[in-house]
């Protein structure tokens, strides 16, 4: 999107390059990497990105409503409310996806909100992706992946003051099921190595009365604090799981990213959001008896769902007939977006969405801008189901024009 920097960039690459950047993130931590990750950044004009903040200023302005918590109690399943939310008055991650896309009437490219969500991403893999980007194609400084900080090593800083605060980090965990079996792995890998937190298993978990322990190294360790990576869905597929500790449980513990947070930010925010930044969405139950005819230009999605699980993307009146009455306050329809393929690869043009990641400390009016994270596609959808055998598709950082 910058040509500037793309030409020289694409000019450089090759197949070899490509290989050895892959190489070295596959030697520094063996194993790990179980995602694909595009051949190139993402290059974002100064326009674009303040066309993105506009919208995140948007979107900040009704979750820091003060009826905000009222009007998302019902995003939370029966069943699956976490208590402790008392002291998490907000969230303490969000993640915003943006489609790059261009507006028909100005033919200026402009950001349209495809989710958002009250919980952490790949804060651990993206300053490290960026640093391996940097070593081996030509990035200028001109850019940045960084908002409100200025290197790395001040963005490692602000991570571990949020998770691991004024606690030994062996006394903060990060918790997931199976961590060593999830794609994200290297994502827990490099919060290790650069914040000293371990990854454990939901089901390697000790409790005792309300304290939570984990065994390391022979000992017995009290859990202080939970930087939680764990969602409900997994656990639903999973009926069978023994634990001792079930994550609906009265705990003592510190919940860095509450639980509860993942659903009041959630698809269930979409429809009380106003932008132009943002597609017209309804609660499925708030239409019955008035569906719009022109369902092909809207998408249908569970609420309750992650990673694009159940969505819709060509939606037909009979996929709004066969959802029970009693079920339509769990469905979104959102207006369909259309992607513009805006990066140059070297065999045509590839579609684009950018995710923000912003923190939001203790102590904070509102959450803080810090970094981001892309992916590449092209196909219907964003999404490894979508992208396979293709190239130049996959994970990866955009910079953006300072």
């Amino acid at each position: 999107m910058i040509e500037s920097i793309r030409h020289p960039y694409n000019a450089h690459f090759s197949a070899d390059r490509y290989e050895a950047f892959l190489a070295q993130i596959n030697d520094e931590f063996p194993g790990q990497l179980d995602f694909r990750v595009a051949e190139t950044p993402v290059f974002v004009p100064k326009l674009l990105t303040d066309k993105m903040l506009t919208a995140c200023d948007d979107i900040v302005q009704t979750i820091t409503q003060p009826d905000f918590r009222a009007k998302t109690e019902a995003a939370i399943p029966a069943g699956q409310y976490v208590p402790g939310e008392g002291e998490a008055s907000h969230t303490t991650f969000m993640a915003v996806d943006f489609a790059v896309c261009r507006n028909e009437s100005t033919g200026e490219l402009e950001p349209q909100l495809i989710e958002l969500q009250g919980f952490p991403s790949l804060y651990g893999f993206q300053p490290y992706l960026s640093q391996t980007f940097r070593a081996h194609f030509p990035i200028p400084d001109s850019v940045n992946h960084l908002f409100g900080v200025s290197t790395n090593a001040d963005y490692v800083a602000a991570l571990r003051d949020l998770i691991v605060a004024d606690c030994d980090p062996e006394e903060v965990i990060l918790l997931e099921i199976y961590p060593e079996k999830q794609k994200t792995r290297i994502d827990f890998a490099l919060t290790k190595h650069y914040i000293g937190i371990d990854a454990v298993c939901l089901t390697k978990i000790k409790k005792r009365g309300r304290e939570l322990y984990y065994e390391k190294e022979g000992r017995d360790v009290r859990i202080r604090r939970i930087y939680n990576r764990l969602i409900f869905d997994e656990l639903e597929a999973m009926p069978d799981l023994v634990t001792e500790f079930k994550l609906t449980d009265d705990v003592d513990v510190h919940w860095v990213g509450h639980p509860n947070w993942f659903f009041r930010i959630s698809k269930y925010t979409l429809p009380l959001i106003n932008s132009a930044y943002v597609p017209k969405s309804h609660y499925l139950s708030e239409l019955t008896g008035n569906v719009p005819d022109d369902l092909e230009n809207y998408v249908l999605k569970p609420l309750f769902s992650f990673a694009g699980s159940g969505v819709k993307i060509n939606v037909t009146p009979a996929d709004i007939e066969g959802i029970a009455e009693a079920e339509r306050g769990n469905y979104l329809l959102q207006r369909k977006v259309r992607y513009e393929p805006v990066i140059a690869a070297p065999d045509g043009s590839v579609k684009c969405e950018i995710r923000l990641l912003f923190i939001w400390p203790d102590g904070a009016d509102k959450p803080q801008l810090i970094t981001n994270l892309a992916r590449l596609s092209r196909g219907e959808m964003i999404g490894v189901r979508f992208n396979k055998d293709f190239d130049w598709v996959g994970g990866t950082i955009a910079y953006f024009e300072q």
